[in-house]
């Protein structure tokens, strides 16, 4: 009877250890076929991102079986409709798009900074314009209608007594890619445009413009505003919170490698910018636009609520700013984490 029982417990033990091994192949299965979907605009300003990519920090962390994919995208508008339908998982982009997009869907997360500033106001050197207040009658460019340059811009315009419109009353806003914007600005079909870096400084390199307001200038808070950010969709943070928050060292990686490194980060850029759209930059170009940026991970929720009001101004938000709780738009935890681990 005792041996009986004995044999019955071998089956039973040797059965356990087969669904054990199964499973661990499952996992193991599963792990391999791991892909992670990343978005980033073709802008320097999402420079830590082109950094963490050149520099695997990215792929060390999601680890050697994981598969990423990455989407570069012209504008955030596009970037926060394919985050909000899981077309990406997680990426950078700027506040304003995924803030109207939040109001829409509520399944994005804001999960770190990236930079602040980096965007600067251009006039067409023939233009006539020699202040803001002579952009009335003007047309101004921007890459995107409720982007963040867009807003800076209407906060620019407010500030100096001028109304956006769709004739020469006052100043029309017009949407151009920021390489067309540059084709534009030497073509004389636009006479100004707020823009992120590099492209402003390509401008002014070129002859063709000069700067009206400087980064440091641009409301709010004189440049010092988020204008790229590490999002990630409520899906992605459920299913693979381990990775996201692999995601948020990785972007702190980038950050204190362009800040330690900055010569090596300006090639590395170049590459990636490459990649994504088939034409590196020089080097030069990249290190000017690079000092028009402050490199951070931090973000807070007062940051985010400055653009929530500037988005209401602007009347892309039908709901008063004061009447939305953008609470749940961050999650910082696994940032917390990040900084606590160094």
């Amino acid at each position: 009877m005792k041996k009986f029982g004995w044999v019955i417990s071998l089956v039973v033990t040797g059965s356990l250890l087969l669904s054990a091994c199964g499973q661990s192949k499952e996992t193991a299965s599963s792990a391999a076929s791991t892909t992670v979907k990343i978005g980033i605009l073709k802008n320097v300003t999402h420079a830590p991102g082109f950094v963490a990519l050149q520099n695997n920090y990215f792929q060390q962390g999601f680890g050697e079986n994981a598969k990423i994919e990455v989407t570069a995208f012209d504008n955030g508008a596009d970037f926060a409709t394919a985050i909000a339908t899981d077309q990406i998982d997680l990426g950078y982009v700027g506040p304003g798009p995924v803030i109207n997009q939040y109001l829409k869907s509520k399944n994005i997360k804001v999960i770190a900074g990236a930079n602040n500033g980096g965007a600067v106001l251009v006039a067409r050197k023939d233009a006539g314009i020699q202040s803001v207040k002579d952009l009335a009658g003007k047309t101004v460019a921007v890459a995107a209608k409720g982007g963040t340059p867009d807003l800076s811009l209407r906060l620019l315009l407010k500030q100096e007594g001028l109304k956006v419109s769709t004739d020469t009353s006052g100043v029309q806003i017009v949407t151009r890619a920021p390489a067309d914007t540059l084709v534009a600005i030497r073509q004389k079909e636009v006479d100004a445009t707020l823009i992120a870096e590099p492209w402003g400084t390509q401008i002014i390199q070129e002859g063709s413009g000069t700067i009206l307001v400087d980064w440091n200038k641009i409301p709010p808070k004189d440049g010092d505003y988020p204008l790229t950010i590490l999002v990630a969709s409520d899906k992605f943070l459920k299913e693979h919170r381990d990775l996201a928050k692999k995601a948020v060292k990785a972007n702190k990686q980038g950050i204190e490698f362009i800040q330690q490194n900055p010569s090596k980060a300006y090639g590395l850029i170049s590459d990636e910018l490459k990649q994504l759209t088939g034409k590196g930059m020089d080097p030069a170009l990249i290190k000017a636009a690079i000092d028009h940026l402050k490199l951070t991970e931090d973000i807070s929720l007062e940051d985010i609520n400055e653009q929530v009001k500037a988005s209401f101004d602007a009347g892309y938000l039908k709901v008063k700013a004061e009447e939305l709780d953008f609470s749940k738009f961050l999650d910082l935890t696994l940032l917390n984490e990040v900084k606590k681990e160094k």
